[in-house]
């Protein structure tokens, strides 16, 4: 697997839910850390890469929300 590529696909991934969501890409990034979406990103890379930014935002924010998160 390409590491660069993954490492772009999240970047871009921090970068649209910044942009989805009001915050920051600093603040976009720290939630996503402390929820688990930048580990399932990297988990997940093989499939979420596939979909649109929207279906992985969607995804982030499902994912965030089973752990504590509360953007919806």
């Amino acid at each position: 697997m390409d590491k660069r590529k993954e490492a772009d696909y999240i970047v871009a991934c921090i970068n649209e839910f910044s942009g989805a969501t009001g915050l920051t890409v600093l603040q976009a990034y720290r939630y996503l850390a402390t929820h688990g979406g930048i580990d399932f990103l990297v988990e997940h890379y093989d499939v979420e890469h596939m979909l649109s930014f929207d279906d992985a935002i969607e995804d982030l924010k499902a994912i965030s929300m089973q752990t504590g998160g509360r953007i919806e």
